[in-house]
């Protein structure tokens, strides 16, 4: 499969991760990929006449939203299958939805169920367009629309960049007191925002956080990158990784169809 990177507008930086065009053009599908949760949304927008990809069991032929919040998913991209991929930032899509994303979390939704009219206008322009570059234009041009119409919370994104800075580790505790929120106002905020309550997405953080250190340390032993993960003794690292990703840390590393 080809994957090629774009570069994002500034304004939308600190909302989109990565947006890429997928095409997969060998004479099979590609093999099933057993990708982990990241806490991100992600749009899938087909340009060609060939289903998207079969991800768990179902198979999608149109434009679609995959919202892989704490489970991961099987995915297999299907022959021919040429797609322009969109990841966002964690709780970053709430501006382009407009819609409570504890309903999406850990679902994969089509794209015209969520924005109606203005997807199949998206797609008609994008299959029309003669380059990826104009494809990748179109879709910012879109995006910046309606980012126009976004209603942003500074508390949120303030929320996700100190669980960003400390690595998962911040306490539900201290992220309420730093912005004044009750316990139970934030948890609503995390909930409609980003799909998942406070305290899962510090969990799932910590996890993902931990797989860069388990990477990195190859020849160490697992109870020491459990505690470089801020995790109390190994039995809770084995037990986030079985939660997380189906497999333990040791089958996760050997895996080559794991994708993390």
């Amino acid at each position: 499969m080809q994957i090629q990177y774009y570069d994002i507008l500034p304004v939308l930086k600190p909302y989109i991760r990565t947006i890429c065009t997928m095409d997969c053009e060998g004479d099979a599908d590609t093999s099933h990929i057993h990708v982990l949760p990241d806490t991100c949304v992600e749009i899938f927008i087909n340009y060609t006449s060939t289903p998207v990809a079969i991800i768990g069991n179902e198979l999608y032929k149109g434009s679609i939203v995959n919202c892989r919040m704490n489970k991961p998913v099987g995915v297999q991209m299907r022959k021919g299958a040429g797609c322009l991929a969109i990841c966002f930032h964690p709780g970053m899509a709430y501006q382009f939805f407009r819609m409570p994303f504890y309903l999406l979390s850990n679902t994969t939704t089509l794209l015209a169920d969520l924005w109606k009219t203005k997807a199949v206008a998206l797609e008609t322009s994008i299959a029309d367009a003669g380059t990826h570059n104009q494809r990748v234009a179109l879709l910012q041009q879109h995006l910046l629309q309606q980012l126009r119409e976004a209603d942003d919370n500074p508390q949120i994104k303030y929320c996700i960049q100190q669980v960003q800075l400390s690595k998962g580790l911040i306490s539900f505790a201290t992220l309420t007191r730093h912005i004044g929120f009750s316990q139970r106002h934030l948890s609503r905020q995390f909930q409609q925002y980003v799909g998942l309550s406070p305290r899962e997405y510090l969990k799932v953080s910590r996890f993902i956080y931990s797989l860069a250190y388990l990477k990195s340390n190859l020849s160490g032993s697992l109870t020491s990158v459990a505690y470089q993960s801020g995790y109390y003794d190994q039995a809770h690292f084995i037990r986030d990784y079985k939660q997380y990703a189906g497999f333990t840390p040791g089958e996760v590393l050997r895996n080559k169809h794991i994708l993390h």
